[in-house]
C-alpha cells in the first residue's frame, strides 16, 4: 500500500517539518492538534518553513546555497520554478485538524510525533486506536523509546514501526525504520518505500535499539556538553567553540539543544537517570557519568522562563 493520506500527531519541531515534507512531495497532510494553542504555536512554525523552503531553493538556484536534498535531488538539474510551486502547494495545503477522529478518518499512515514521555504516547494511541480505519500503519517519531515499548497500546503492533527523522529534514534527509519483532515486512518494506518517495535516504533499522543510529550517538554527546555546563566546568558558548572550532563541526551540543528545543533535552536527561535500582553502586556509577539531576534542574529552569530555544527567539542563544 502507498501511503498518500498522512496525518502528523503533534506540530512541534519535527512534526510540523515532516507535514511539510511530506506535502511538498505531494502527500496529502493533516497535523492533528490538541488544542487552540497548539495551533498558535504550530502555525508560525509552518510559516517559517514555508519561507525557509524558499530561500534554500533560491539559494540552490543561485548557485550560493547547499545543496538541500530532501527538495531536489543531488546531480539533477534544479527546477526551481518547479521546486518553488511545490512550496506553495505543500503550504497551502497542510489541514490543522482538532479532532482526532476527523482527522485520521482516511488515514493511510499515522506518524506520531509527540513528547517523549511514554505516559503521554500511551494515552494518544489508547484515544487513536478506536478511531482508526482497518488499513492504517502508525509509526512513532520517537527519538529514544523503543516501539516495543508502545505497540501493545496501539492494537495493532503487526502495523506499528519507528520511523525517526533528524531535524532539518530537507537537508538533512535521513529516515530511520526500525520495527518490532511484531512488525509485518511488509509494512516495514512499505515505510522504507514512503521514506524514498519524501526524498528521505531510508536507514533501516535492524534490531531494536533505543536511539536507533543518529541518537545513539548523539545523545551521549550532548549529555556531555550539558554536564560541563551543569557542573561548572564552563560556559555554553565555550564549550560549543571548544567543539566546533576543534572538530569543523557546523554546531556544538547547545547549539543543537536550541534547535531541537529544550523540552527534548529535558525529558531526554528524566529518562536516563532512571537506572534501574538493582545495580550494585559501581556499574550504577558506570552507567550514570553524568550529574543528571542538576542538568535536569538548570534546564528546568530556562524552561520555566520560557526559554525554549530557538522556537521562542531564545535558549542558550537568542534569536532575532
Amino acid at each position: 500500500m502507498e501511503f498518500n493520506n498522512v496525518v502528523v500527531a503533534g506540530g512541534g519541531v519535527l512534526g510540523s517539518q515532516i507535514a511539510f515534507q511530506a506535502a511538498y512531495c505531494g502527500k496529502s497532510v493533516t497535523i492533528w492538534l490538541r488544542s487552540e494553542g497548539s495551533i498558535g504555536r504550530t502555525q508560525p512554525k509552518l510559516d517559517h518553513l514555508h519561507e525557509t523552503y524558499r530561500a534554500a531553493i533560491e539559494e540552490m538556484a543561485s548557485g550560493k546555497g547547499t545543496w538541500c536534498a530532501g527538495l531536489s535531488k543531488p546531480g539533477e538539474p534544479l527546477d526551481a520554478a518547479a521546486c518553488l510551486e511545490r512550496v506553495e502547494r505543500a503550504y497551502s495545503s497542510i489541514k490543522l485538524e482538532l479532532d482526532l477522529a476527523a482527522a485520521v478518518a482516511d488515514a493511510d499512515l499515522v506518524i506520531e510525533s509527540m513528547a517523549e514521555e511514554l505516559s503521554a504516547k500511551e494515552a494518544f494511541y489508547g484515544k487513536l486506536a478506536p478511531a482508526l480505519p482497518e488499513k492504517t500503519v502508525i509509526a512513532t517519531n520517537s527519538s529514544t523509546l523503543l516501539p516495543s515499548a508502545m505497540a501493545k497500546f496501539t492494537g495493532r503492533p503487526d502495523r506499528f514501526l519507528a520511523l525517526h527523522f533528524a531535524n532539518s529534514i530537507w537537508k538533512n534527509n535521513t529516515a530511520e525504520v526500525m520495527g518490532t519483532s511484531d512488525t509485518s515486512p511488509a509494512h516495514f518494506d512499505e515505510m522504507v518505500a514512503f521514506a524514498e518517495q519524501i526524498k528521505m535516504i531510508p536507514l533501516p533499522v535492524r534490531k531494536e535499539k533505543s536511539g536507533y543510529l543518529l541518537n545513539s550517538m548523539l545523545v551521549p554527546f550532548l549529555l556531555s556538553g550539558m554536564d560541563l555546563w551543569a557542573s561548572g566546568v564552563s560556559d555554553p558558548q565555550s564549550i560549543d567553540i571548544a567543539w566546533t572550532h576543534g572538530t569543523g563541526a557546523p554546531k556544538g551540543p547547545f547549539q543543537i539543544i536550541d534547535t531541537v528545543g529544550l523540552n527534548t533535552a529535558y525529558n531526554i536527561v528524566m529518562q536516563y537517570q532512571k537506572v534501574p535500582g538493582l545495580l550494585n553502586p559501581l556499574l550504577k556509577k558506570m552507567m550514570l557519568p553524568y550529574n543528571y539531576k542538576q542538568i535536569a534542574s538548570m534546564l528546568k529552569a530556562m524552561i520555566d522562563r520560557g526559554e525554549l530555544g530557538e522556537s521562542t527567539g531564545k535558549g542558550f542563544y537568542t534569536y532575532e
